[in-house]
């Protein structure tokens, strides 16, 4: 567990003590991997999309990288003067994704660094946990008529700006599923309308 800061290209930055065990080992071999895991609001944190990080660790300097780090960790300036702790940066050569249940695959380094930031990031925890407490039949309404799924339960385990992931349950079986939305959404109040409207659609599909 590890308190990090990215940089424009993804690269987790680091700052940590020489005295720290994982420091030392890093020191000895500088492979490592870091797991970024999606706050579990499903209450399934399987169903939860995760991220892996893999790659070299090295010491960055301290001009580069302190600056960033400071923004999102500001109580770290009490350590500055601390000469055991140096800043290390992760050079990302491999990545691993999990999007939920029956979405997983390697992604190229190349394609990594050179992704943005989806623009619902800061947004879809409280997307996921809005849908999941409050309209939980609309999901399932949704996976049923425009998703094609026989489905008893579908439960929201993340979302993005060009879709999101349902675990289903059918019976005993669990699997996940994607599902587009009907227009990319840039914000929460975009993403509302189109889960509304899609709930629409799917409401006019079951009377007919």
């Amino acid at each position: 567990m590890m308190p990090y800061a990215a940089d424009e290209l993804g690269r987790p930055t680091f700052f940590i003590s020489s005295m720290a065990m994982h420091t030392q080992n890093l020191q000895q071999d500088a492979r490592a991997s870091l797991l970024i895991t999606q706050p579990d609001v499903s209450g399934d944190p399987l169903g939860a999309a995760r991220l892996t990080l893999l790659g070299g660790v090295r010491e960055a300097p301290e001009a580069e990288v302190r600056d960033l780090y400071l923004s999102r960790y500001e109580s770290a300036k009490y350590w500055q003067e601390y000469t055991d702790f140096a800043y290390y940066r992760l050079e990302i050569s491999g990545v691993y994704f999990i999007g939920g249940f029956g979405v997983m695959g390697w992604i190229a380094a190349e394609d990594y660094g050179s992704a943005l930031p989806d623009p619902l990031a800061k947004a879809a925890p409280g997307i996921i946990q809005h849908m999941n407490t409050d309209h939980a039949d609309a999901l399932l309404l949704i996976a049923r008529r425009l998703a094609g799924e026989a489905a008893d339960e579908a439960v929201m385990t993340a979302v993005d700006r060009l879709g999101f992931h349902l675990r289903l349950r059918s019976g005993d079986r669990i699997h996940g599923r994607r599902v587009a939305f009907l227009r990319e959404v840039r914000n929460s109040d975009a993403a509302r309308g189109v889960l509304t409207e899609m709930v629409r659609q799917a409401r006019s599909r079951e009377a007919v």
